[in-house]
């Protein structure tokens, strides 16, 4: 996998996880006793510690300090998702592989999965791929392609027509970028929405704008889609990992 370097994006706060007992980073929050980010670091296994580049903002020496073996970016503010893979760029500086931009607080993502999007990535030699999933959960950004089922752009959920809210194939949030082609669309990208951030959603539809690649490997990812940021959600994934516990038992 020399060709593959991973970014982490582990910087956020996790406001509504924070407890007057528990202010630790959102990837530090625990389930079935480990940190979120330690199951998603064990998903990408299959790349050398050193390939894979941590975002840290909130805390960051708690997570630099739990997971030392690793490279570190850090994010001073948290401006969005695009603005934290900037904050990677130093680290990636003169690599000419592709760059798998994924999430330190979803940790029921499979390893298989990274896998597949990569391969399909590779074969299909896109400048962007992006894992969808056909599903209902609520918040995610909708996937519109045009006639021919072709990528157009990714919306997110707060800025979507009450037509796009209709669409059903969802964006994951994790994508595989050309690293000469990541960059130079992250320095495009600007944060007219509703939240005045810096949406890496935003990068596929200027690659396409380019006359890019872009590549959609539609999964029936079911809970793997689940990040974590409330109380509720946390409680969900121990719940779902505890059961897959049980199965392999």
């Amino acid at each position: 996998m020399d060709t593959i370097k991973a970014v982490v994006l582990a910087a956020g706060k996790g406001t509504r996880l924070q407890a007057h007992d528990n202010d630790a980073p959102k990837v530090m929050r625990e389930a079935c006793g480990k940190p979120l980010l330690w199951y998603v670091l064990g998903a990408l296994s299959f790349l050398e510690k050193k390939d894979i580049v941590i975002v840290v903002g909130y805390k960051k020496d708690e997570v630099i300090n739990a997971f030392g073996d690793y490279t570190f970016a850090v994010q001073a503010e948290q401006l969005g998702t695009g603005h934290a893979v900037m904050a990677a760029a130093p680290r990636l500086q003169g690599f000419e592989g592709s760059i798998l931009v994924c999430y330190g607080d979803m940790p029921i993502i499979k390893r298989e999965t990274y896998e597949a999007l990569i391969n399909a990535h590779l074969e299909q030699k896109s400048d962007c791929t992006i894992l969808t999933a056909e599903a209902s959960f609520p918040t995610y950004g909708r996937v519109v392609r045009d006639q021919d089922g072709s990528f157009l752009e990714i919306v997110e959920e707060r800025d979507c027509t009450p037509e796009q809210l209709e669409i059903t194939e969802l964006n994951s949030g994790v994508y595989l970028f050309r690293a000469a082609v990541l960059f130079d669309a992250l320095g495009e990208i600007k944060n007219e929405n509703s939240q005045g951030e810096f949406y890496l959603t935003d990068v596929p539809a200027i690659l396409r704008g380019k006359g890019g690649n872009i590549g959609l490997l539609k999964r029936d990812l079911g809970d793997e889609l689940l990040g974590v940021n409330t109380a509720a959600q946390l409680e969900q994934v121990e719940k779902i990992m505890n059961q897959c516990e049980a199965s392999v038992e």
